[in-house]
């Protein structure tokens, strides 16, 4: 993950990067930083987020240099700006954007500002018609019921996006408001009854199968926080994007030798209590569909289970 900068023009209820100090706001990672950060870590996919990107004023040279050297680009943003800057970016198999609609636009709006939802779609159907690929990035917080996440995947299927990465809200200490996040047995019990009103849909996650089954409750994984490093304007961040109070490294290599992994995720640190986040779960579920192909081919085919009994943790 490449954080180029943590400046936004919205303020969303839910997001934990946008009340750092005025100083640190105005800091960007220049086009040398960030191209010197991917190629540190020898990642074969980008994820560029913020802050909103579309504000730093290098960012379409930073995306087609990193496309030059064939790394998977996604280009994450809340749509506002993409009527004014599309024209700034070319269509390319190695980039796709992915904007955040985080429910209907009651909700949507709710969680941002009045407007946002309907520029955001607006922004999605004017990339698909220029040729872009689109994906939905999707946070579900508290108070979300599975019917209307189900009316949400359906409304952003039919815009023709490649797919769904969808997620619940994880709970920043940073964070506007606490009382959204959701805690693990909510998420597995919203997950699974959304999966169950999707039978026969046509929706696409843009995740893996056995991440998917792990959201409905289904098996339980430890993350693996390294498997999606985080690079923004203070370092490498420890131990990934989501605890900003744990310090940051000076190098890739000193994020992986001197962070104490041992310390993070379900039953080592608090924060990581009711985080089912795919940034650290995602690279657990794909190690294990790697180890157990036929686990992986299942979920695959059948889909997350939706009734009997829930892992317990």
């Amino acid at each position: 993950m490449l954080e180029a900068l943590f400046r936004c023009n919205l303020t969303c209820a839910g997001c934990g990067k946008i009340n750092y100090p005025e100083e640190i706001l105005n800091r960007r990672l220049s086009v040398e930083e960030c191209l010197s950060a991917v190629e540190e870590c020898a990642a074969p996919v980008v994820s560029i987020t913020g802050g909103e990107p579309l504000i730093h004023d290098d960012m379409p040279e930073i995306v087609e240099a990193l496309i030059k050297r064939k790394k998977f680009v996604y280009f994450c943003t809340n749509g506002l700006l993409l009527k004014t800057r599309i024209k700034d970016y070319r269509p390319s198999p190695y980039l796709t954007l992915s904007v955040h609609l985080d429910g209907n636009r009651e909700r949507h709006d709710a969680l941002a500002q009045k407007g946002v939802w309907d520029q955001a779609v607006e922004g999605i159907k004017l990339s698909r018609k220029q040729g872009f690929r689109v994906t939905v990035s999707c946070t579900l917080y508290e108070g979300v019921t599975a019917k209307e996440a189900a009316e949400h995947f359906d409304f952003v299927t039919a815009l023709g996006v490649e797919g769904i990465t969808v997620s619940p809200g994880y709970g920043y200490a940073h964070a506007l408001e606490q009382e959204l996040f959701l805690t693990v047995p909510r998420s597995r019990e919203l997950f699974r009854e959304i999966f169950k009103l999707g039978k026969g849909h046509r929706w696409k996650f843009n995740q893996s199968a056995l991440f998917l089954d792990f959201l409905a409750g289904n098996r339980d994984y430890q993350c693996t926080p390294w498997g999606n490093p985080t690079r923004n304007v203070l370092g490498w961040q420890k131990p990934c994007y989501l605890l900003r109070d744990d310090g940051y490294a000076p190098s890739f290599k000193a994020l992986l030798e001197e962070t104490d992994w041992n310390r993070y995720g379900r039953g080592r640190h608090s924060q990581c209590a009711h985080c089912m986040l795919h940034s650290g779960f995602e690279a657990t579920a794909v190690n294990d569909a790697v180890s157990h192909p036929l686990r992986g081919l299942r979920a695959s085919l059948l889909g997350p289970r939706t009734d009997g009994p829930m892992v317990s943790r």
